[in-house]
């Protein structure tokens, strides 16, 4: 997509969602914001225009067209440079929401000299503007598109600079020592050494923990932003797909007395607790000689493996040996995951019956809660369960957790750079080899925050994924 020069014209767009409604945004940015507004937007206060108000200030007044004819009432925001979202002279339009009143101010907009932004900009000229590095850029868009409550609180973390933080101390003991290093470059025919090498190695440890640390958080962090992924596994007719429909309060998922109804994985999204889960209910697990119900089995055997967490779902008018059998054979396809039991259909044996089923899923070092998706029994226990094994609390207290896949890319590439120092340090490398693959550990954590990015395709790539007036 064709990129235009950021500081190239007065940019304009509806900023609020498509469509009708009560109120719309619309917003300008650029040089002449102030100028061009003041052409079509009159206040209602004789004589007073934007070019002489203050700065963080609403002013009431209507939008006319160059032949006098009255479009709307607007409230007319101004935001001055470089105190605004893109560091530029800006103006919010707030004006009824009809469609025909938006696209009117916009043509109006743009007879007077505005273009139209494009998906992102004015994001973009935020991060050019160096109002936010590109890692609090992108996290607008997270903020935008999150669909619970634990993935906005991700992105606000990220977006107020949490992780830029967090690399900028890196790159900053770093940068130290590739100078230092690089300095003895200088003086190689003195043989001198600026950049103590134990230091240098504790650095590096540090740095490799680090970033480690990091990039292993991505696979829990893309998890709560895209939903965490929760497989329901079981026996044929245990009643899994009851389960799923008790859980979504929707008839999900087809419910029959006869074994292998279910032959492919059925996936829906509920928020818990202001977290999003992905519940996947996948085939009865069992020997088959039909084809495609053998397909769905290998399927769910590969949707446990994605997920982070497993309900293994017990028949509570299953004989112990019957649900041990299961257990035994199946067991370690959700070993080091976070699983629990679900005892079904309790309303349909005894006590004796049930607690010798949840002993039997202990000693498997499963927990086990009793319950019946029928008879909507023990449901509250379920949802508390799931929450406390999503490990949302855990992240709240973290200072970082990385949800952009860009992100992680570059964190992988920057550890491998790390990696490649500390051998290179066990090995006794010249100061030339280690300069090296730390400038490239640099570069990468640089590259996340857009210090080392100069390349426009790169940044069109980013910001086109934006809506339109952000």
């Amino acid at each position: 997509m064709e990129r235009f020069n950021i500081s190239e014209g007065t940019i304009c767009a509806v900023s609020t969602a498509p469509g009708m409604g009560a109120i719309a945004v619309i917003r300008l940015s650029g040089e002449k914001a102030i100028e061009i507004t003041d052409s079509i937007f009159t206040s209602v206060k004789e004589g007073k225009r934007l070019a002489s108000a203050k700065s963080h200030t609403a002013n009431f007044g209507v939008i006319k067209s160059p032949s006098g004819e009255i479009v709307d009432e607007v409230v007319a925001t101004l935001f001055r440079g470089p105190h605004s979202f893109t560091g530029e002279d800006s103006v919010e339009l707030s004006c009824h929401g009809s469609t025909f009143i938006q696209q009117r101010i916009i043509e109006l907009l743009i007879a007077q000299g505005c273009r139209m932004a494009l998906p992102g900009e004015f994001t973009q000229r935020a991060f050019m503007n160096g109002r936010m590095d590109l890692s609090q850029a992108e996290a607008v868009a997270d903020v935008i598109s999150s669909s619970s409550s634990a993935a906005h609180r991700l992105a606000i973390k990220q977006m107020r600079g949490g992780f830029s933080k967090e690399l900028s101390l890196l790159r900053d003991k770093l940068l130290q020592f590739v100078s230092l290093v690089e300095l003895e470059l200088d003086f190689s025919e003195e043989d001198v050494e600026f950049a103590d090498r134990q230091d240098l190695r504790d650095l590096v440890d540090e740095i490799e923990q680090k970033i480690s640390s990091l990039a292993h958080s991505f696979q829990y962090g893309n998890a709560i932003k895209n939903g965490i992924p929760v497989a329901i596994v079981g026996e044929t007719n245990v009643g899994k797909s009851t389960l799923l429909n008790w859980l979504l309060n929707e008839d999900r998922a087809i419910v029959s007395d006869v074994h292998g109804t279910t032959r492919d994985v059925i996936e829906d999204t509920m928020q818990v607790n202001g977290i999003l889960f992905r519940f996947i209910d996948t085939a009865g697990i069992r020997k088959t000689d039909d084809k495609v119900e053998a397909l769905g089995i290998e399927r769910t055997f590969k949707k446990i493996d994605e997920a982070r967490i497993v309900m293994v779902v017990m028949d509570g008018t299953e004989s112990v040996n019957k649900n041990r059998e299961f257990l035994e054979q199946n067991q370690q396809y959700w070993t080091g995951k976070e699983a629990f039991a679900l005892l079904n259909k309790i309303d349909l044996i005894d006590e004796q019956q049930k607690r010798s089923l949840l002993e039997l899923a202990s000693t498997y070092q499963l927990e086990a809660l009793a319950i019946s998706a029928k008879k909507d029994i023990n449901k509250e226990s379920v949802l508390t369960e799931l929450t406390h094994r999503s490990g949302v609390e855990k992240a709240d207290t973290e200072s970082v957790v990385v949800t952009n896949l860009r992100h992680y890319e570059a964190l992988k590439n920057a550890l491998s750079a790390i990696i490649r120092v500390s051998d290179g340090l066990t090995a006794n490398l010249s100061g030339d080899l280690l300069s090296r693959d730390l400038r490239d550990c640099l570069f990468f954590l640089g590259d996340i925050t857009g210090g080392e990015i100069t390349n426009d395709e790169v940044l069109g790539n980013i910001f086109k994924h934006f809506c339109i007036g952000k």
